[in-house]
């Protein structure tokens, strides 16, 4: 928790309320200036609550803080800001015991606020749960994060196989989505809502650097050149807006070899960071792979029809 005092009562309240008791709680404080660490000290007194000063700063050492001084044999984590719905630590530890070594159990989720969700809020928390509900997380990974941060849980076996909290790569939360993914965890959905994520002006994925558009990217592309890409095949870049400019730079950068493409007629043709940009051909999708940074939903939805046996991977 960062001053988290509007919240922090609330979101401990709905975790003391659990069905399921047999859990240790560690809180994190990271280097709060307001009254969060004074507001919780009443749940303080179980033997099961501990609160724990941050040894560094910020989320990532936070987290590392909290597994370093933990003994639970299944690990997940909460956001102080959040709420758990009372049987959801009950629902996600029946779940993992049922499937066992190897699965990593998470929940549909829904976003609240004062006020209206935003509509991209909404949007994320529909696809999240869609693909959630078809245990299809994994082969959406390079769209957005697919594995909600705060739902999520799993063996301390297979969290330290995977690395852990020991990234030091922001996003953190993409950036284990995807060691996931990488170590061949099966997702097992439990088909409820297992989370209150609230949205508020404060929260950090709107306001932390680390959380940029860019970072975003970096870590698709660091990931997809370590799994997924084969040199053996043609690289297509399909998009010349901000992301596929960023993505076309990057590339160059790493001396990987790529044609870029673009539907826009005021780009095909044009040289943009020395790279020609090219109007895609159907005759080479084929034998291609293609990353597509296409954000507009109509226009991607038309490159997915067109391009659908393709070995493609959707950046946005």
């Amino acid at each position: 928790m960062r001053n988290a005092a509007p919240f922090i009562e609330e979101c401990l309240l709905s975790i003391v309320k659990q069905t399921y008791t047999n859990y240790e709680l560690l809180i994190v404080d990271d280097h709060s200036s307001d009254q969060s660490a004074q507001l919780i000290q009443g749940f303080l007194s179980s033997k099961s609550i501990r609160l724990l000063k941050n040894k560094g700063k910020g989320i990532i050492p936070a987290l590392q803080t909290a597994y370093q001084q933990s003994s639970g044999e299944i690990i997940t984590r909460m956001d102080a800001d959040d709420i758990m719905p009372s049987q959801k630590l009950e629902w996600m530890v029946n779940k993992l015991l049922i499937h066992d070594k190897g699965h990593v159990v998470t929940g549909l989720v829904k976003y609240f606020r004062q006020g209206e969700i935003g509509l991209g809020y909404r949007r994320y928390a529909h696809w999240l749960n869609n693909i959630t509900r078809s245990k299809s997380n994994f082969q959406e990974i390079y769209k957005e994060c697919v594995i909600p941060s705060p739902c999520w849980m799993m063996f301390r076996e297979d969290f330290d196989r995977i690395g852990g909290f020991e990234g030091e790569t922001y996003p953190e939360d993409y950036d284990l989505a995807f060691r996931m993914y990488k170590y061949g965890m099966k997702v097992m959905p439990v088909r409820r809502v297992c989370h209150l994520w609230r949205d508020h002006g404060s929260r950090a994925s709107r306001n932390d650097p680390n959380y940029a558009d860019n970072n975003f990217l970096d870590i698709k592309l660091n990931y997809f050149l370590e799994l997924d890409y084969k040199k053996e095949k043609p690289l297509l870049v399909w998009g010349a807006g901000k992301k596929g400019k960023y993505v076309a730079m990057s590339l160059k950068k790493r001396n990987v070899p790529f044609k870029w493409l673009s539907e826009n007629g005021n780009k095909i043709g044009k040289s943009i960071y020395g790279i020609e940009v090219y109007r895609p051909i159907p005759a080479e999708w084929a034998e291609a792979q293609i990353i597509v940074l296409v954000a507009n939903e109509n226009e991607q939805m038309d490159i997915r029809l067109r391009i659908a046996e393709a070995d493609s991977f959707y950046f946005c």
